[in-house]
């Protein structure tokens, strides 16, 4: 019997190995491994999906950071300048009241005009200051094309090359913007 039970046991062995080895479990393994492979295509193809969905969103953030200093920026510009407009607009007539006061008086009542004149001239100067208006200097100075308009060119030997000799319409700045240039005469 003993010799039966150990017949029996060899039998059961090489049925197990037989069926180890058999052409559908080597196709499940194939399935199972090329299954693997697939799974990790996809989670190589999702991974690939993420890094490209974070760049965006990076390059979106940076790009929505740069439009907020953008429009900052303009908003600071707005207010910082706000008031160019009604300086161009005035410029003309603070010219007139300097031509105006450029006249000869000989009577007292005349005398007395001009300096009321004057001193809305000065007023009108001292509002402009305070909004950050200035005067451009010009003669004396070396010609800047970006705060003079060269209207004509002379040799004087008194000046510098390139030095501006004569002032025929000043200029004015609204704090760092010229508004509107200096027309002036220019040596050779």
């Amino acid at each position: 019997m003993e010799e039966r039970n150990e017949q029996v046991v060899e039998e059961v062995k090489e049925a197990q190995v037989e069926e180890a080895v058999t052409p559908e479990n080597s196709e499940k393994a194939v399935e199972e491994k090329s299954e693997a492979a697939l799974l990790q295509e996809k989670v190589d193809e999702l991974q690939a999906k993420l890094t490209e969905t974070e760049g965006r969103t990076l390059r979106l953030q940076a790009d929505f950071e740069n439009h907020k200093r953008r429009v900052q920026m303009d908003k600071q510009a707005a207010e910082k300048y706000r008031a160019q407009s009604l300086v161009s607009d005035i410029l003309p007539a603070l010219d007139n009241f300097e031509r105006a006061m450029q006249v000869e008086t000989t009577d007292e009542q005349t005398k007395s005009l001009l300096q009321g004149m004057e001193m809305v001239h000065r007023q009108l100067l001292e509002a402009l200051t305070k909004e950050g208006v200035e005067v451009i200097e010009s003669v004396g100075k070396q010609f800047d094309p970006n705060e003079h308009q060269a209207i004509m060119q002379v040799e004087d030997s008194e000046f510098e090359s390139n030095a501006v000799v004569e002032e025929f319409q000043k200029g004015y700045k609204l704090k760092d913007r010229v508004i509107r240039p200096s027309m002036v005469k220019v040596n050779q």
